[in-house]
Formats: C-alpha cells, sequence, structure tokens
C-alpha cells in the first residue's frame, strides 16, 4: 500500500484501473467504496484454513518466489519456551520428512539456490517466514520446491542429535547479538512495551532456556502452531496461477489443525498516560540518542478509499515534518546530528507519534528542545502551501514510476505485499488502482486539511516516555531525567513564530549552455551498443533497454584521484568530493536543492578514490535533462558553505568519537594498520582530532583541480531512453564540458601490504566474543579468468565454512571469506576470511579453518560443491543480463581494466568450463600459508587472565 510507495517499493500491478469515481479530477469521489483485491493476483483459502496468493509475474525470467508465512512467533512462547519459536525455524534446514539432515541444502544449492542470500528464513514476534526463491527452467525443480514447503508446514524432523547440534548454533547467534545494543535494550524494551508480553518475548529468546530445554518442549511449539489455520502460501513469478494452485492444493489440503487448536491471541499494548524519562548508558554504546514517544495507539489497515486517502495525507505530513527537521541539522552548530518525528509502528498492530534524534555535542536538552520546538511549530502554525506543493511532486512522482515499471517489478516487490496483507490485512488492489487513487485524491488535499492533521496527530500536553541512551563516559556525564523533563516542557510552552518560506527557483538552469557537437558515431550490434565521440574530446557509450520503462543510470571514470596529492594532502583528497556535496549545488543547499527537483528522479555523486575519479548518475526517463544539468553544474563550480562545511565536520568528529566505544574499532583499527604497516596512506579510519586538519580551501581546490576538466571521461548510459531524443542533450551538456589539459593517470604511492606472517591479539569489548580475521595478500596476474578462479575459490570456501565450521562443529552462526584481484596500481590480490566465535573456540576455528585450506590444496574442491558454485553463477548471471546496473558496471570496468566487453556474452560458456583443478591450482597461489595476517579480537578480561597466567 502506499507506505511502501511512499519508500519507492513497487507494489502490484497488471490490470487497467477501473475508477471508482467519474474519471475527472476533483469530481466526487466514492471514498466510502472499498478497496478491492486486484486482478494481478489469486487469493484463497482450503477448507482447513491454509490461505494462498498466486501470480504470474515475468520478472526475473524463469524464476518463481515462494514463501510459507506462518502467523506464529515469539509472542506465543510459553516461559519455558523462549527462543524456540527461532529454535524450531534453525531446525527447518536439519532435516524433514522427505528430506535428511544435508539433503535440502544440497539439493537447492545444487540447483543454483545460494544458502543465506537466496534460501533463507526469519522469526519475528508474531511471525516466522520461510524464503524459496526457485529457478523454474526445470519442472521438477518447481514440484519438489513445494514438497520443501509442505515439510517445513508439517514434517520437519526434530532429530534429538541435529538439536543438541543446531543448540550451539543457535547459542553462537545469541552470542553475536551480545553488546552494548543488548544490554541497553534489555533496560528500554520493557518502557517501550509499557510492560507488554513483547518486552518479554525478544525472538532470540532467553540463554538458559536455549542451553536447557527438552526436545519435546520443541516440538510442542511446532506441534501447537504450526498449522494450517494460521499459514499462507505465497507464490509469485513464472508459474500459471492454475499449476501453482493444483500444487497448492496437493501438498496443503492433506493439513490438518490440531483439536483442540490453541487460541491464536495477540498481545496488546497498554496505552502509558503519564511522563517518565528513563537514562540507560554503556561505555560500547555506539552514540548518544533521544527517543520521546507519545501514548500509542490501535492500527486500523485502511479498508476504504477514505482509509486510503488519509494515509496518503499522513505520508504527506511525515515528508514535510521531515524536511523541517532535515534543516535543522545543517546548521553550523546544529542541534542533533540527524533527527526525525513520525506517526510510526511500534509493532503491525500498535502505533505511536515519535520523535527521535541522535544527539551531538550540545547534548540531549538541546535535542529535545529543537525536536519539540518544531513540532510545536508545526501543531500550532501548520504548514505552507509551497511545502505542501512540493510534497505532492514528490508523491506523485513516486506513484508514477511505480505505475510506469507495473509490468517489469521483480517478484519479490510482490511477495512482501502479499505477506503483509495476510500477516497485518494490508489491501493489495494493485499499483494500476494505487495510481488511479493517487492521480484523483491527492490534487484535493487542501493545505488546511493538512494543517489540521498535524494539529491532531502531534500530541499537546499528553504523558510521553523519554529515553536517552547514550556512552558511559567519563568527560560528558549523562543527563538527569528532570532535567530532559524540563526541557521538554519549556519547550512545549516556547513562544515561537511561523516558519518562514524560501523563496527558491523552479529550474536549475535558466537556459542551457552553448551545445557541443556529435563528431563521430560507431555501433556495436552485438552488445547492443552506440559509441559517440564529443567536439570536447569527450565520449559516450550508449546501451538503450527495455529492461525497466522508467530507469537510466550512467557513470564515468579515469585514472588519478587521491593518488595524486602527497601525504600531507590526503585528508584533504580523500574528503573533498563528501565536503563538496554536503555543501549543495549552483546557489542550493542540499535541502533547497530537493526543493527545486521536487517531483523529479534525478541524481549525481563525483568523487576521488585512491586511483581514479568517478562519475555516478541516474534518473528517470522523463529526467535525464535534469540529470545532465546537474551534471554540467558540478563541472561548473562549487557553492562554497562555511556553515554546512563546519556541520559536516562536526558531524565526522562525533562519530568517530562513537566509533571509538565500540569493541570493533580497536579491532579494525589494528588490522588495517597491521596490514599496511601503518602506511599514511592506508585505508584507515579516523580520529576525531585528525578531521581538524582538513581545510575546506583545499579541500575544494582538489576537487576543481580533478572536476574543472572532462578530459579522457567516457561516460556510460544504460536504460529506457530513445537514441534520436537523448543524442541533441548529450551534445549540448556533455558536449559543452570544459576539457583543459589536467593529468589523467595514477601514481603508485608505494603502499604495499606486510610480508610473512604477521600474528596479533586485540583486547576489547566486555562481552565473551571473539573474532578471527585471516588475511591473504601477494602478487598476481590479471585477467577476467584469474578473477573467476579466484571468485570460484571463495565460493566453495565459503560453502565448507559453512558445512564444517558451523554444521559439523557447532563453532560459529556465520563467516565468510571475500576475494579481489586488481590491476591498479599492480597487479595484486586480497583474500579475506572473516569468522566471529567465542574466545574459548578460537583455536578450534583456526584449526579447522586452516585444515580447509590444506585440503583444498592437496584434494581441490568437491566436484559437487563447484557445481553449485557454477548453478549459481550461471543463474543470477541470466537474471543480471536484465539489469541495467549490471550492464554500466561491466561495460564501465571493461574501459577502466582494458578488457573485452563482448565477455558478457560468452560469461555462462566461461562458467560452464571452469574445473576443479583450476579451484586448487588458485588455492595452491593464494591460500599462502607463509604470507598472510591473522588479528584476533579477544573480549578485554582475556587480557586480564593472560597476565594472571603469565
Amino acid at each position: 500500500m502506499l507506505t511502501q510507495i511512499a519508500r519507492s517499493t513497487c507494489l502490484a500491478a497488471l490490470f487497467l484501473f477501473q475508477p471508482l469515481f467519474s474519471g475527472v479530477a476533483g469530481a466526487a469521489v466514492a471514498l466510502d467504496a472499498p478497496i478491492p483485491v486486484g486482478p494481478q493476483v489469486k487469493v484463497g483459502k482450503l477448507p482447513n484454513g491454509l490461505s494462498y496468493y498466486i501470480q504470474k509475474n515475468a520478472r526475473p525470467e524463469r524464476r518463481l518466489e515462494l514463501r510459507l508465512v506462518v502467523k506464529a512467533g515469539s509472542i506465543l512462547e510459553d516461559e519455558d519456551q523462549q527462543g524456540l519459536a527461532h529454535f524450531v525455524e534453525h531446525m527447518a534446514f536439519n532435516g524433514t520428512a522427505s528430506f535428511k539432515k544435508h539433503e535440502l541444502i544440497d539439493y537447492l544449492q545444487s540447483i543454483g539456490v545460494k544458502f543465506g542470500a537466496d534460501l533463507n528464513a526469519y522469526t519475528s514476534f508474531d511471525e516466522t517466514v520461510y524464503i524459496l526463491p526457485i529457478p523454474t527452467d526445470r519442472p521438477e525443480n518447481v514440484e519438489r520446491a513445494f514438497q520443501v514447503l509442505e515439510d517445513w508446514a508439517h514434517g520437519l524432523a526434530f532429530d534429538d542429535e541435529e538439536i543438541e547440534k543446531e543448540r550451539g548454533i543457535v547459542l553462537e547467534e545469541l552470542r553475536l547479538g551480545k553488546g552494548a545494543g543488548d544490554r541497553i535494550g534489555k533496560q528500554v524494551w520493557p518502557k517501550i512495551f509499557n510492560g507488554s508480553r513483547y518486552a518479554e518475548r525478544l525472538p532470540i529468546g532467553k540463554e538458559e532456556v536455549l542451553r536447557s530445554f527438552k526436545p519435546d518442549t520443541l516440538r510442542r511449539f511446532y506441534r501447537d502452531w504450526y498449522r494450517p489455520d494460521l499459514m499462507a502460501v505465497v507464490a509469485v513469478g513464472d508459474i500459471e496461477p492454475a499449476q501453482a494452485e493444483k500444487l497448492i492444493r496437493a501438498h496443503f489440503g492433506k493439513l490438518k489443525n490440531p483439536s483442540p487448536a490453541r487460541p491464536r491471541t495477540y498481545a496488546e499494548i497498554p496505552r502509558r498516560d503519564n511522563t517518565e524519562a528513563v537514562i540507560v548508558t554503556d561505555k560500547e554504546a555506539g552514540g548518544n540518542s533521544i527517543l520521546i514517544r507519545y501514548p500509542v495507539q490501535a492500527v486500523r489497515e485502511p479498508d476504504t478509499v477514505r482509509g486510503y486517502r488519509e494515509q496518503l495525507v499522513e505520508s504527506l505530513f511525515t515528508g514535510m515534518l521531515g524536511g523541517r527537521l532535515q534543516e535543522l541539522a545543517q546548521q553550523a552548530e546544529p542541534p542533533f546530528l540527524r533527527g526525525g518525528s513520525a506517526l510510526s509502528k511500534l509493532t503491525p498492530f500498535y502505533k505511536s507519534f515519535n520523535a527521535s534524534a541522535a544527539v551531538g555535542p550540545g547534548g540531549a536538552p538541546k535535542a529535545i528542545d529543537a525536536l519539540v520546538r518544531e513540532n510545536e511549530r508545526v501543531r500550532r502554525f501548520g504548514f505552507s502551501a509551497a511545502e505542501l506543493e512540493r510534497a505532492k511532486k514528490d508523491m506523485m512522482r513516486s506513484f508514477e514510476r511505480a505505475y510506469a515499471e507495473r509490468e517489469k517489478t521483480d517478484s519479490n516487490a510482490y511477495v512482501g505485499e502479499y505477506m503483509r496483507n495476510f500477516l497485518q490485512q494490508e489491501p493489495i488492489p494493485g499499483i494500476a488502482a494505487e495510481y488511479g487513487y493517487a492521480t484523483e485524491l491527492l490534487p484535493g488535499v487542501t493545505l488546511d486539511e493538512m494543517n489540521a492533521y498535524a494539529r491532531r496527530t502531534i500530541p499537546a500536553n499528553s504523558g510521553k516516555l523519554v529515553i536517552y541512551s547514550g556512552i558511559e563516559r567519563a568527560d560528558m556525564p549523562p543527563p538527569e531525567g528532570p532535567a530532559l523533563l524540563a526541557a521538554l516542557a519549556a519547550a512545549e510552552k516556547a513562544e515561537l513564530a511561523p516558519r518562514e518560506e524560501k523563496a527558491l527557483g523552479t529550474t536549475l538552469m535558466e537556459t542551457p549552455p552553448k551545445p557541443g557537437a556529435i563528431v563521430a558515431e560507431s555501433e556495436d550490434k552485438a552488445l547492443g551498443l552506440t559509441r559517440l565521440t564529443l567536439s570536447n574530446g569527450v565520449k559516450v557509450i550508449l546501451k538503450p533497454t527495455d529492461f525497466r520503462n522508467d530507469q537510466v543510470v550512467m557513470s564515468a571514470a579515469r585514472f588519478g584521484g587521491q593518488s595524486l596529492y602527497g601525504d600531507a594532502d590526503i585528508l584533504n583528497a580523500r574528503y573533498a568530493n563528501a565536503i563538496v556535496a554536503s555543501m549543495g549545488l549552483q546557489d542550493y543547499s542540499p535541502l533547497d536543492l530537493s526543493r527545486v527537483l521536487a517531483g523529479k528522479a534525478g541524481a549525481v555523486t563525483m568523487g576521488l578514490s585512491g586511483y581514479s575519479e568517478v562519475v555516478g548518475a541516474s534518473s528517470g526517463a522523463t529526467d535525464i535533462e535534469t540529470m545532465l544539468q546537474m551534471l554540467w553544474l558540478r563541472f561548473q563550480g562549487v557553492r562554497r558553505d562555511e556553515d554546512l562545511f563546519k556541520s559536516f565536520i562536526g558531524k565526522q568528529v562525533e562519530a568517530a568519537r562513537n566509533r571509538l566505544a565500540q569493541p570493533g574499532a580497536r579491532f579494525g583499527d589494528t588490522l588495517i594498520a597491521t596490514l599496511y604497516n601503518n602506511h599514511p596512506r592506508a585505508p584507515r579510519a579516523l580520529r576525531p582530532e585528525e578531521f581538524a586538519q582538513i581545510s575546506l580551501d583545499r579541500s575544494i581546490a582538489i576537487y576543481r583541480e580533478r572536476f574543472s576538466s572532462a578530459r579522457d571521461l567516457t561516460f556510460v548510459m544504460v536504460g529506457s531512453f530513445d537514441l534520436k531524443t537523448v543524442k541533441p542533450l548529450l551534445a549540448t551538456y556533455l558536449g559543452s564540458l570544459p576539457t583543459p589539459d589536467i593529468p589523467t593517470d595514477y601514481r603508485d604511492v608505494g603502499l604495499r601490504p606486510v610480508k610473512g606472517v604477521v600474528k596479533r591479539a586485540v583486547y576489547s569489548g566486555t562481552e565473551p566474543k571473539s573474532t578471527v580475521s585471516l588475511t591473504f595478500t601477494g602478487d598476481a596476474a590479471f585477467s577476467e579468468l584469474e578473477q573467476m578462479r579466484l571468485q570460484a575459490l571463495v565460493e566453495v570456501l565459503n560453502i565448507r565454512i559453512i558445512e564444517v565450521l558451523r554444521e559439523k562443529l557447532s563453532l560459529i552462526y556465520g563467516g565468510s571469506a571475500s576475494a579481489s584481484l586488481g590491476r591498479i596500481p599492480y597487479q595484486s590480490y586480497s583474500l579475506s576470511v572473516t569468522l566471529p566465535t567465542g574466545p574459548e573456540n578460537v583455536d578450534k576455528v583456526l584449526a579447522a579453518t586452516f585444515e580447509e585450506f590444506e585440503r583444498l590444496k592437496r584434494e581441490g574442491p568437491l566436484a559437487a560443491d563447484l557445481a553449485k558454485v557454477k548453478q549459481n553463477w550461471i543463474q543470477n548471471h541470466r537474471k543480471a543480463l536484465r539489469e541495467n546496473g549490471y550492464w554500466l558496471a561491466r561495460l564501465q570496468s571493461a574501459l577502466v581494466d582494458g578488457t573485452d566487453p563482448a565477455a558478457i556474452l560468452t560469461h555462462e560458456q566461461r562458467v560452464r568450463a571452469l574445473t576443479p583443478l583450476e579451484v586448487q591450482d588458485a588455492a595452491r597461489r593464494y591460500l599462502n600459508t607463509d604470507n598472510y595476517v591473522q588479528v584476533v579480537l579477544y573480549p578485554e578480561k582475556a587480557a586480564a587472565q593472560e597476565a594472571a597466567a603469565k
């Protein structure tokens, strides 16, 4: 429904809009007409109560998205089951009636479904959802997929031995979640949920229960709550609805509800009418924040057009109020780092008006004062006509884009909507109907109506819960509760004036620049490319596509970047693009720019990376000229704004200071310092005091030195555009870019990883958590084929990490390997493995990991494992060939790396030709146990224990 469209999520589609009104804007609207279920989806219910949603959808091709949705989560757990709703979800992958322990994942991986990235599940308070995307190129895949769903619904094995193995994995997951956030949450959730059962049933559960529960206790939860009247099957994708319905009836029609069935009730959240302040600090907190929560109220999803209209009004209100608070955050000394106020959901069934902020150096009272004053200003005086007009334009453009993509929306977007219908009764009329509603209803939303809504929605003289959570620091004691409440009360009663609306232009450029010309043109029919050379020397590669109807993406890159500047200038060069972007464009601050561009979809980013300069841009199909104007203006000059610079630096300093409180910061810093032997150009995080070295004027000068010229840039544009229409625009805006002579090659700054075996231990953090990091580096010959071999090695390693360290040994919950092969500034590789675990298991994890390394070098990968990797790659490549972003990235990388762009057409053949022997040879090259860096994080108390032992 609307709230998802407002977040740019495409919804349901595929039928012609049948108006519920006369068809003329402003005519009488049947506001009390019910919102229908759109004909794009077939909704049904079996005699046993199981619901189903079926939609045939063509994107992505040859793929079916399946979900089993169960209206049962942690809220239904008995006292002795806390954490077992989530544990049941884990057991769905540990043996079923039709698949033994490893058979299910093995089978799904063999057809290209990757565990974690594709195959997954989650447990929340009120639901558990199983996620199964399936390739449909073979009919037996679809049949077996429905068998998997059926097994999850009523055929889990719950083998005692497997339960014990999984216990260790779930406890590792619980361990991963420990830290400041968990400790703070345990103190504030009872307050936020106002004593509701929600505060007592966090999905991860209680450690003592997870360690000691009996298998029958787990089985009892499954028996009580996994039943057809609490389930839905969602099937969206490349399948005929009649076939999907037949499979659902065959696999789920035989399921029976227990008798007697326990009633499925929903926990209530009592209304809080008193005012209270809660202060919670932790020395490892990631920052300071304030939350003001007003009394909760029940959520009622709209079931009529009138209700839908009310959601439009709510969304407009949220956007306009958010803009007000964003403006405050851009002051030189802002009252908060970022802030927001909105009517938001606490659970799917309860909502409340909230105000929140990330607290900066000014402290919590200042943040509260600014939040409450601006909310109160809106409540008393309302919004301006200009604010409402901009909000309407932005909202309508979101609807237009969603409607334009109605036949090219990915299946998983529809799946999410149908899940919400089942779980929360969100209406599902389809985007055609929603676009019609917005077209008819938005023009009729008046300023008086919006301001009346603001008065009703922003509470006055009500109770509220004020929560401050922050870092426990000796140099910054936390605020006192009475001081927070006093600041809030004073702000509510403050004398205020209406906000003054700034006069802004309506266009970026009054007249276009004097155009250049296209001086050369060629065509690559195999790749569907048109190559242009413009009169200023700028080159353009164009690939018009029909993948989307309202999407254009563009990029350009050349060598140079930060490498051209000395060590003394590295901070100015590193932050130049972020600083320039923070100050806006031409005569407009970032917020003013968004107002000028209301109703348009366009964005441009430009920046200096280590060895190159990069331009990125995107727009809707009708906003290409706006995008090109923004890009042209970026080359013309920089908007200098000292207040916004101070605001930017202040936020960076505060973020850096907050980062230092977290255990991972010291670990990450040590890893980078060790890997690069404290080289001044190492890609490390800055300390708070280092930001004082950044100069506004020097950063601007560096930016202008590199982006006052478009020399040697080749722009790649991919998407929904017409060649005949776009060529004059490119000649005008790209052909008129300045191209004075500047250096366009990189400089090797001598940044190299350390040689040999280097080991470090880091002691940080209070929780019993460790992380093992292994990094292998060295010289390597760069080629596309070698990239493929290295990535295959990584994917095989990831399979082994899960199968051995997680499933067999229960030493980790999750871990992964990653790698890259590069040729700039020298041909080299880097392969990293990261494994979170318990301190007591570090040596076991290291031993098991190195054993896998040696096995791969000695025996190579299992043929079945490599086959899984190759099948997943083939599935992903076929899908990506219909994505604009994929083509953009491949064409751009071919330019930068000097490779053949036509290789994209033979990618699948090269994948199929990859052999286990090639991966074995890659393991021998890249897993060099005579040259790696090992860094291990231990908790602080481990250092004390080690010292005592010595």
